[in-house]
């Protein structure tokens, strides 16, 4: 059994443009998924990008577990700002009173 984050952590909305790849003419992106639940903190980090470089992160997000954000996504932040995720992590520990979730940081 899986322990979730809490849902009344998950304070702030969020709107999530999930990237679906490239065209002639750009990026293809979802339609909008808006007020997806998140906790946000926009606070500056270094954090590690999946190519090895470290890269600084000026906000960072727990998301429910279920929550899908493929790399290369757009996020809309409570503060209006519009942001891509640099690393996705998920956060789960089975058997353990550790809430899983999922961890995002971005730009």
């Amino acid at each position: 059994m899986v322990t979730r984050i809490p849902a009344w952590l998950l304070r702030h909305r969020i709107t999530i443009e999930r990237y679906r790849g490239d065209s002639a003419y750009g990026p293809l992106y979802d339609p909008p998924d808006e007020d997806v639940p998140a906790l946000v903190s926009e606070t500056i980090r270094l954090v590690r990008a999946p190519d090895g470089r470290q890269v600084v992160s000026s906000a960072q997000l727990l998301l429910d577990l279920d929550t899908d954000v493929p790399a290369g996504s757009r996020i809309t932040l409570p503060s209006g700002r519009t942001t891509v995720p640099i690393s996705i992590a998920t956060v789960d520990a089975p058997g353990l009173p550790v809430p899983a979730h999922r961890e995002v940081s971005a730009e």
